[in-house]
């Protein structure tokens, strides 16, 4: 499949420097952090972030603006405590390489489940993230009980 022409509205930039056991910032210095390889690749873990929880941050918020862009559009106004929980894991591939799955699981109460799952699934056909993975990586949508 041939790339997505886009229209550019924002770009934004990050530097990082050190990789996994360095530190990435932002231009705008918004983003300053140390990061850390966790425990479970064989680093030290401790308080500093990894490029997974990083991806799963701004997955998580990209989904959640396009479950609620297309419950907009249903005429559904969704409130606070919906939410999306993404979980993001590395691991090794066929190849010896290493690859990323997510699970993107939405917290919708007080939605029926059958509801919830078609906003799910439509959210996931408009989100720049889900658009920009889809083919590359496994992901797997799911409804919190």
């Amino acid at each position: 499949m041939a790339p997505v022409t886009i229209s550019p509205l924002y770009t934004a930039h990050a530097t990082a420097h050190g990789g996994r056991n360095g530190k990435v910032q932002s231009s705008d210095k918004v983003i300053d952090l140390p990061l850390a390889m966790p425990k479970e690749l064989g680093g030290a873990g401790g308080t500093a972030t990894n490029p997974e929880q990083l991806f799963a941050a701004g997955y998580s918020a990209c989904f959640e603006s396009a479950l609620r862009l297309v419950a907009g559009k249903g005429g559904k106004k969704l409130g606070p405590e919906v939410g999306i929980t993404a979980n993001v894991t590395i691991g090794k591939t066929p190849d010896g390489g290493f690859g990323l799955a997510v699970e993107l699981q939405g917290i919708l109460p007080g939605i029926p489940r059958d509801e919830a799952e078609k906003l799910m699934h439509a959210a996931h056909e408009v989100c720049p993230y889900s658009r920009a993975t889809r083919g590359n990586i496994d992901v797997k949508l799911s409804v919190a009980e």
